[in-house]
């Protein structure tokens, strides 16, 4: 349970409306006035990162496009909400850096008051130890200044300090050539059995952008491949012989994934959190002032500037078809029937599919595929309000309480050990919640103030593993949640003694918690696993990774599509330009 404190007792239930959106008022949908009509050129099902990128470039693109959401706030899992009072939280997404730079530029999201705050230090890992000499437990500090970087993992290992920049370089050598493969369409195989011969020599110049990445690689490519379909203990044994910083930067490998270190592929993952920019800076991680949600509204508004309309609370029942199978618009749940040529869903493949879409027009291999798409999830969400930073015995705070370089961090507990994080796996494959489980913890407040009341904080806890199915039969009821929560409340008074009392109210969101409230199927913060078999030309599916779908004028722009999850938006980008290229031939 929370603790009591002056400000009282909050805890909260999950899928509890929140009682105020951004900045104390409930927000409006974005282009709020217009009256929903029964016809468009393009239909947006979901209003998540990715469907509002979509619908700002299919707007652009010249067609007439309206956005449906089935929430009342627009955003998906990237939102602001006020769950207890005077508290905003990124309630499911909390740190930005993957978005496209193109987005950035092309929408102008700075006009629409994005503002991101970089992070300077980025990475703090606490050790549980006896300070010796009468000194603190040690901590690993990871920053943008390379010096200071190894002076810190020179604690640990001299060898590894060294080894650092060398590590960061080969990193970065593989994310410069995979890098444009995000904002480019996969090949569509199907062509080459289906298509005409001058759709076989369009789909050929698809493969520029591999051979490309392959040229870039070199000789140094069966290096690379080994990174890609390698477990990360692999990678990092090579390079590094210290378990603070192999554990800690194993964190990025497994972060939102159904997979332990052990786990081949887990590699990839690494890749893929390491992929964004900052201000330029590659790899950088940021928190956006106002929250994630503020993201979303400047997506909104860049979208509704360009003539795009958005409504809330208008949930999809239905993708309509026409008598010869194509897609003609959305019937809502209230019976409500939206005409359109296109029809662009950012929901998961399964609800586009198996839900969504007449099962009897598309093809079964294809169905079989999507009921086999892994969305196994390992992620429970917290997110705390407290009265006070936490006081880490690694680092203790300044007299006057006001926040050190580790508090802007992610904070890395139960994270010295890669053991530690492998044993915290088993748990989670036997359908347990892991008993000493990874968590990352981040407090967006102390660089943002204004998502709190002065002196209190907010504390975002991700952390694994937790199945979506219980072993025995159990299910995440409200005891489950709790003694999961507390277990994970422990281990952070380990690390920081007080940290308990400082509670205010909790909202606790598991696997379960996050379908039902975002979307997310099983929980998956990905849309699926990030998993090898499950990219680029096998995204959601073979032969349909390049948007389009069994359904002529059906398109997938969610997360479940190429190049996957995080608030990257490229899907969104990248599926508007397919569709907006079929709408000149129809």
């Amino acid at each position: 349970m929370a603790a009591t404190t002056r400000h009282g007792r909050w805890l909260v239930t999950a899928g509890a409306a929140p009682l105020m959106i951004l900045g104390g008022r409930r927000a409006s949908h974005a282009g709020a006035g217009a009256s929903l009509k029964r016809e468009y050129d393009a239909v947006v099902i979901g209003a998540g990162h990715n469907g509002l990128v979509a619908a700002a470039y299919l707007q652009k693109g010249g067609l007439k496009t309206a956005v449906l959401e089935r929430r009342h706030i627009v955003g998906g899992a990237a939102v602001t909400e006020e769950i207890i009072p005077g508290f905003r939280f990124s309630r499911a997404s909390y740190l930005l850096s993957l978005l496209r730079p193109q987005i950035y530029s092309e929408l102008d999201l700075k006009r629409h008051g994005l503002k991101v705050l970089p992070r300077d230090p980025y990475s703090f890992t606490p050790l549980l130890e006896d300070g010796q000499g009468g000194k603190f437990p040690r901590s690993l500090l990871l920053g943008n200044s390379m010096a200071d970087t190894q002076n810190q993992i020179a604690q640990f290992s001299v060898k590894d300090a060294q080894a650092f920049p060398k590590y960061e370089e080969f990193m970065s050598r593989l994310v410069s050539a995979i890098d444009p493969l995000l904002d480019t369409c996969p090949v569509d195989m199907a062509v080459f059995s289906q298509g005409s011969l001058l759709q076989k020599l369009g789909a050929l110049k698809g493969l520029q952008a591999l051979l490309r990445a392959g040229f870039v690689l070199g000789k140094d490519l069966p290096q690379y491949y080994q990174i890609l379909t390698s477990p990360i203990s692999k990678i990092l044994d090579f390079w590094f012989e210290s378990e603070p910083l192999k554990a800690t930067l194993a964190t990025d490998a497994v972060i939102g994934a159904m997979a332990g270190p052990h786990t081949p592929g887990s590699g990839y993952v690494l890749l893929h959190h390491v992929m964004g920019e900052l201000e330029g800076r590659q790899g950088a991680w940021g928190y956006v002032t106002g929250g994630m949600g503020a993201l979303s509204q400047a997506l909104a508004s860049a979208a509704t500037m360009l003539g795009a309309e958005i409504f809330t609370e208008k949930a999809v029942a239905q993708i309509l078809l026409s008598s010869n199978g194509k897609a003609q618009g959305v019937c809502l749940q209230d019976g409500t029937e939206v005409k359109s040529h296109l029809v662009l869903s950012n929901a998961s493949p399964q609800l586009t599919f198996l839900e969504l879409t007449p099962q009897e027009q598309l093809p079964l291999e294809f169905v079989q595929r999507i009921s086999q798409f892994d969305t196994r999830s390992s992620v429970t969400k917290i997110n705390v309000a407290v009265d006070r930073l936490p006081v880490f015995l690694a680092a203790p705070n300044t007299s006057d309480g006001s926040p050190s370089p580790h508090h802007q961090c992610s904070i890395h507990l139960n994270c010295e050990d890669m053991h530690i994080l492998h044993w915290a796996f088993e748990d989670a494959c036997q359908g347990r919640p892991s008993t000493r489980p990874m968590i990352e913890l981040c407090i967006p407040s102390a660089l943002d103030p204004t998502l709190a009341p002065p002196g209190c904080h907010v504390v975002s806890l991700f952390t694994q593993y937790t199945p979506y199915k219980l072993a025995g039969g159990k299910q995440w009821n409200k005891c489950e949640r709790d003694d999961y929560a507390d277990r994970v409340f422990d281990c952070v008074e380990a690390y920081a003694p007080g940290f308990k009392a400082s509670v205010i109210g909790r909202d606790v969101l598991t696997p379960p918690d996050l379908e039902r409230i975002f979307g997310l199927p099983g929980g998956n913060i990905f849309h699926g696993a990030m998993s090898l078999d499950q990219l680029y030309f096998a995204r959601p599916v073979p032969s349909y990774s390049s948007y389009r779908s069994p359904i002529q004028g059906l398109y997938l722009c969610g997360s479940g599509a190429h190049p996957g999850g995080g608030v990257m938006g490229a899907v969104g980008r990248n599926a508007a330009r397919m569709a907006l290229e079929d709408f000149k031939d129809l």
